[in-house]
């Protein structure tokens, strides 16, 4: 077991807000917006490749996504992609490009994008709980070596719980900005 690293957990926790902010970033508010395909993968040259290294993404109108394949021989598969994204996205292919108009969304989908973004956070919070876990028993087997003292293990502990509860409280802000942006409130 590794030694507490105060360090080490913050990088963690961070990454997990990170994670879900990267998340959020690819549900659909009725605007366009390039992120909103990032997490799409396309199946070319026999292996699959994220949709960002084998076609440009813009944004050329408010409620259009323009898609540019730089391989023609692509735009099927990419197209194919897209529509089983699960986005509810219908691309228009003319052809060189792929124009990905941005339908109104319904209030279901909405509450159930806000759902989606509900879940999003949750992994999160797990996420930094489980750090948390890690971090606890860290001190616990440094505790047990008699590399620390009890006192030191419990200023340890609260100190990792005071991150946990940043962390957390950092992730259900960032959640419910995008469930608010969502439901259009």
């Amino acid at each position: 077991m590794a030694k507490y690293d105060k360090a080490d957990l913050e990088r963690r926790m961070k990454g997990a807000v990170e994670s879900l902010r990267h998340d959020l970033g690819g549900l659909r508010t009725g605007r366009a917006n390039t992120t909103l395909l990032d997490p799409i993968t396309v199946e070319v040259y026999g292996s699959h490749m994220p949709l960002n290294q084998v076609a440009t993404v813009s944004a050329p109108e408010p409620r259009l996504l323009s898609v540019q394949v730089w391989d023609k021989s692509n735009i099927g598969p990419v197209e194919k992609a897209i529509r089983s994204a699960g986005l509810g996205l219908n691309p228009i292919n003319d052809g060189n490009n792929l124009r990905l108009p941005i339908p109104d969304l319904t209030e279901e989908r909405r509450k159930e994008l806000a759902k989606l973004a509900h879940s999003y956070a949750e992994k999160a919070r797990v996420a930094i709980r489980n750090v948390r876990r890690d971090g606890m028993d860290a001190l616990k087997t440094d505790e047990n070596k008699k590399e620390i003292g009890e006192d030191e293990r419990k200023r340890g502990e609260a100190e990792v719980q005071k991150l946990t509860d940043e962390m957390i409280k950092e992730a259900d802000g960032v959640a419910a900005q995008k469930e608010q942006e969502i439901l259009g409130k």
